[in-house]
C-alpha cells in the first residue's frame, strides 16, 4: 500500500506530465515547485517510487511514470475528481471548497466506495471545475481546450474548464458569474498589457487581465 505522500506525488506527476502529450514527463524541479517542497525533498521521494517500480528517474534527468506508476495516478485523480463532484453536486459544497476536502478523501482504499460513488452520481465525466473524471478502466473524454488568451477579438467561446483552481481565482469567476458552460464574447485585446475586454453572457463588457486570460479554458 502507498502512503498519502507517495500517491500525491504520482497523482502529481500525472497531471504535470499530462500537460504535454508529446513528452509525457517532469523535471524534478517542476515537482517540487508544484508540491511546494524542496528539490531535495522531491528527490527523495522520487527515488522511492522509482525503487517501487512506479516511475522511470535518473538524477538530474525527467521523470516518467511507469505504466502501473500511471496505473496507480489515474486511480487517484479519479478518487478525487468524483469526491469533488459528490460535494459539489450533493452536499452544497462551493466549487473552490471541494479541492481540500477531496485532497483528504481521495485516499480511500475501497474500490467497491468508489465505484458506488461513480453509480451515485449516474457516472460523470467531468468534475465542478471542468477536469475529465477517469471511468473503472482509466479512460478519459478527451476535451480539445482552448485558452482564453488565444481566442481571437470578435469571436464567442464558452468556459468547459479552469487552469487555475485556486480559491482566489475561483472566487474571482463567481464574483463575475462565471462558471462551467458561461457564454463569453472577445471584445478587445489591449496591446498595451495583452488584457481582454469581455462580454459575459450577453451583460456589459468588463476588462480581464492577460493572467485571467491564461488561466480559463474555453471551446468554440
Amino acid at each position: 500500500m502507498l502512503s498519502y505522500t507517495e500517491e500525491n506525488y504520482l497523482k502529481a506527476l500525472l497531471k504535470l506530465s499530462s500537460q504535454n502529450q508529446e513528452k509525457p514527463e517532469a523535471g524534478t524541479n517542476e515537482m517540487a515547485a508544484y508540491l511546494g517542497v524542496k528539490p531535495a525533498t522531491a528527490t527523495d521521494m522520487l527515488k522511492k517510487l522509482k525503487e517501487k517500480g512506479l516511475v522511470s528517474y535518473e538524477k538530474y534527468g525527467k521523470i516518467l511514470l511507469t505504466a502501473i506508476g500511471r496505473q496507480n495516478g489515474i486511480a487517484i485523480l479519479r478518487k478525487h475528481r468524483l469526491w469533488e463532484t459528490f460535494l459539489y453536486e450533493k452536499l452544497d459544497f462551493s466549487w473552490d471548497e471541494v479541492h481540500e476536502v477531496a485532497e483528504q478523501l481521495e485516499h480511500i482504499q475501497s474500490a467497491k466506495l468508489v465505484n458506488k460513488l461513480e453509480e451515485f452520481l449516474d457516472f460523470p465525466e467531468f468534475d465542478p471545475h471542468g477536469d475529465p473524471i477517469p471511468n473503472s478502466k482509466g479512460e478519459m473524454p478527451v476535451v480539445i481546450k482552448t485558452l482564453l488568451s488565444e481566442i481571437e477579438p470578435g469571436a464567442t467561446c464558452r468556459v468547459i474548464a479552469v487552469k487555475d483552481t485556486s480559491k482566489a481565482f475561483l472566487q474571482y469567476l463567481e464574483k463575475l458569474q462565471i462558471t462551467i458552460g458561461t457564454v463569453l464574447k472577445i471584445i478587445e485585446v489591449i496591446n498595451f498589457d495583452r488584457s481582454v475586454n469581455i462580454q459575459i453572457a450577453g451583460s456589459e463588457a468588463r476588462n480581464v487581465s492577460m493572467k485571467f486570460a491564461d488561466s480559463l479554458f474555453v471551446c468554440r
